[in-house]
């Protein structure tokens, strides 16, 4: 059975609403924006572009749940304070509707996006919007789906490190392996390990920082492009995990295996030896 939206959060003023349904901008993710700072997503319901999307009195925001197709998750009710005459700028001023903030980053949506629509008149679908599910907590960032299925995208990484994720840190910090960088940009790749008394968690967080983790042929490239560059172009995957009593030299041959294996070494990756 089928929960409308009208149900839980019921508008009467319909024609007051405009839906920003925030998607992919080409360089971020909403969603990711969201968990990482509220000040910088809400800034996504300023952004005036040419056609003065945001006309009405109020936004009904809805952020693109992308882990899960045509997954909307609740975004907030902003309600425009003025608007600004310059185009392509953070030219609207906005205020949260208190009323909203119980069922921010909980409510979770099903709505097929009509084709590449930004903002459309919510009265127009706000009959078509289904409750796919309300969580118990804000929402916080991907949760830990299990060692054989991390393959995460640098900026996706730098928010569970920053964030402090305890489902993945317990996991992580438990841990040691053989882990796996790619360069989105160039196809190139770096293996390496994490082994000691620190966990892959420790490690992954040096990245976070750095960039680079300080491997000589990665520190070179960041130093050179930026971290920026990490963010960007870097997705990190665990090859193969074992447990804390695992002898490291193990865990280093493991890793020269999987060097060999990806031809990490010379043209191809950023492994020196």
């Amino acid at each position: 059975m089928h929960i409308k939206l009208n149900t839980v959060i019921p508008i009467s003023n319909l024609p007051e609403y405009k839906m920003h349904l925030a998607c992919w901008n080409g360089e971020n993710q909403p969603l990711d924006v969201f968990v990482k700072s509220r000040d910088e997503w809400e800034q996504w319901n300023t952004w005036r572009g040419q056609k003065d999307e945001f006309n009405r009195e109020y936004i009904f925001s809805l952020i693109d749940f992308y882990p899960e197709a045509d997954t909307w998750l609740f975004g907030g009710v902003y309600k425009v304070m003025s608007r600004g005459t310059q185009n392509y700028a953070h030219s609207y001023k906005v205020k949260l509707v208190e009323s909203s903030t119980g069922l921010i980053g909980r409510l979770k949506i099903r709505f097929k996006r009509p084709a590449r629509a930004k903002a459309v008149r919510l009265e127009n679908y706000y009959d078509h919007l289904v409750v796919s599910e309300i969580l118990k907590e804000c929402y916080s960032g991907e949760t830990f789906g299990g060692y054989e299925n991390i393959n995460l995208d640098f900026r996706k990484l730098e928010l569970i490190v920053k964030n402090g994720k305890q489902d993945w840190k317990a996991a992580l910090e438990n841990v040691k392996g053989v882990y796996l960088i790619t360069d989105k940009s160039n196809g190139k790749r770096y293996v390496g390990s994490a082994y000691g008394d620190s966990g892959i968690w420790s490690r992954w967080a040096c990245y976070v920082g750095t960039g680079h983790g300080w491997n000589d042929e990665l520190t070179k490239l960041i130093r050179q492009e930026g971290i920026e560059h990490a963010q960007k172009h870097f997705q990190i995957t665990l090859l193969e995990y074992r447990s804390m009593k695992t002898d490291d030299n193990a865990i280093i041959a493991r890793e020269c295996y999987w060097k060999d294996v990806l031809l990490s070494r010379g043209q191809f990756g950023y492994n020196k030896n």
